[in-house]
């Protein structure tokens, strides 16, 4: 199985169809609630979501999800039956799968409670015809490509004694999303410098910077601070992201104190100083995150 323990756990919808052609006798039996079994559909519904629930079991490399909510229809046609199954949950993957497994044991359901009065029944084509929820559904595209920068705050860093690995880690998914980012830029843990180059980055108009180091309690930490005073205003949202998606990881993901905030068109957004503590907050955030932009720019919020 594919690990997604680093994904962020976000709402998942999937709608699959299939259908089972009959004779019009056999539709007209269906249409009356009759057959040799019985009823043929309230059977199929319930057999399509158990099978949701259970697909997991079913399907061998697919994660067990905690489904909320399956919806099966059906459309009743002079020679076949439509099959609708939708499937809902708040997860780390999809539920792709958990629909077409319901839309196909509900299409064999009705197949095997009709096979006893039509011999050429048929198990028509299942397909996914859409599903929402997943990383592509946060992609933005930009007229022009985001300009970025990576503030290492650590005096081990700048005095040489320890090599810099979160810095690069955020340059790596910043590179990855089409922001066009430099090396990282290192300084040690003095909040006055810090405050100085995050301006000289505001007043050169750079859309996105990340700072890493000095959001803990230590007595050198004190990123927050100069991060406080070039902002204009807060987005609490994004650290809350953070430390909730870090939490559920560490315990220890509550001692951050990492900021977010809005300097004049710059996003400043402050990551741990550990390698592993970036890769985590920017899982929590990473693409959604870039939505920001259009609201800075004026273009307003749309909904997925």
């Amino acid at each position: 199985m594919r690990d997604v323990s680093r994904k962020p756990t976000t709402l998942r919808m999937a709608t699959a169809t299939s259908s089972v052609t009959m004779s019009p006798a056999t539709a007209a039996m269906v249409q009356a609630g009759e057959g040799p079994k019985g009823d043929p559909l309230p059977v199929a519904r319930v057999a399509a979501v158990m099978a949701a629930k259970d697909t997991s079991r079913i399907v061998p490399y697919c994660h067990p999800v905690r489904i909320d909510h399956v919806d099966v229809q059906f459309d009743v046609t002079q020679d076949r039956v439509d099959i609708t199954c939708r499937v809902t949950a708040v997860d780390r993957t999809g539920v792709e799968m958990e629909a077409l497994c319901g839309a196909m044991v509900a299409a064999l359901t009705i197949y095997d409670m009709l096979k006893p009065v039509d011999e050429g029944l048929v198990i028509g084509q299942t397909c996914l015809k859409k599903k929402k929820g997943g990383k592509s559904d946060f992609h933005e595209e930009f007229d022009r490509p985001l300009r970025g920068a990576i503030l290492v705050v650590s005096d081990s860093v700048a005095g040489g004694t320890r090599k810099d690995g979160s810095g690069q880690s955020i340059g790596q998914r910043m590179v990855e999303a089409g922001v066009l980012v430099g090396d990282p830029i290192v300084l040690p843990d003095d909040p006055d410098l810090v405050e100085a180059q995050l301006r000289r980055l505001v007043a050169d108009k750079v859309d996105l910077v990340f700072t890493t180091g000095g959001t803990g309690l230590g007595p050198r930490d004190l990123t927050v601070e100069a991060v406080r005073r070039v902002i204009d205003r807060e987005v609490p949202g994004i650290t809350e992201a953070m430390r909730v998606h870090g939490y559920l990881r560490t315990p220890r993901a509550v001692l951050s104190r990492g900021l977010a905030g809005v300097a004049g068109t710059t996003l400043i957004v402050t990551l741990p100083g550990s390698t592993k503590g970036v890769q985590e907050s920017l899982d929590a955030l990473w693409p959604a995150l870039l939505h920001i932009f259009p609201m800075i720019w004026g273009g307003g919020h749309q909904p997925i």
